[in-house]
Formats: C-alpha cells, structure tokens, sequence
C-alpha cells in the first residue's frame, strides 16, 4: 500500500508571458538558436530582457527604495496576518516580484489587516482572498 503525500505547494519560479514579434525579428532569433548561440525562442528571449534589465540596474534599485518596496519573493502566512491584526496595524503591501497569501488565510483576515496590495510581478493569493482584496489591488 502506498501513499503519496505532497509535503508543500511548489510556488512557480516563473510566470508564463505572451509577446509579439514581428516575423524578421522571429527569423533572426530562430537562426540564432539554429546556430547553437541559444538553447530556444525563450532561452533567446529571457538573455534579451536580463541584459536589458542589468542596463536599468540603478535605476530599479532607486525606484525600490523611494516607494519602500520589497524585492523577490514576499509571502504572507495566517500567522503574519494575525499578528498584524493583533497589534492593530494594516498593511501596505508593495512587492516587486512576488507576494504570496497563503491558501489558509481567510478573506475577512485578509480584509481585516491588508489596506492595499501593489505588485509589480504576480500576485499568488486565492480567488476567495482576490475578490475580497479586489478594490484594494492596484
């Protein structure tokens, strides 16, 4: 007899994206891979825009500190949650990456100690806790 029991959520290291390209550009990318420079489309696509970002570097990093956001992966558990109700705070989410609500966080938690959310990246959250949160996510 045998059981399998899933120790954890894998949170997703990636979000999936969709862009468009003109068909010249696409062939140049698609010769590039056939010559071996880039494993894929997407191996192509993802040094494109990590070059591009290193270029921005400063400027990200100044943007982050003057609006006092967090940088990576920010999660918020039930236990962060009502500590922050037990101490009569709200919060002021501001994330740059990813913030995550963890699936036991009930929506009137959520309501009670989140006073708004801005995410640039993604937002993990249940679609309960999301459409409780919708007129504070911006």
């Amino acid at each position: 007899m045998s059981t399998v029991r899933q120790l954890r959520d894998k949170v997703p290291d990636s979000e999936k994206i969709t862009i468009n390209l003109g068909y010249v550009d696409l062939g140049r990318i698609d010769l590039l891979v056939q010559e071996g420079f880039y494993s894929n489309r997407s191996d192509f696509i993802r040094t494109a825009i990590r070059k591009q970002l290193d270029t921005h570097v400063d400027t990200v990093s100044k943007s982050i500190e003057r609006h006092t956001m967090e940088l990576g992966l920010r999660g918020y558990s039930r236990a962060d949650l009502e500590a922050v109700q037990a101490a009569g705070e709200i919060l002021h989410v501001k994330v740059v990456g990813l913030a995550r609500i963890d699936p036991d966080v009930t929506p009137e938690l959520a309501l009670a100690t989140i006073g708004s959310i801005t995410v640039l990246g993604a937002l993990k959250a249940s679609p309960a806790i999301k459409k409780a949160l919708a007129d504070r996510i911006g």
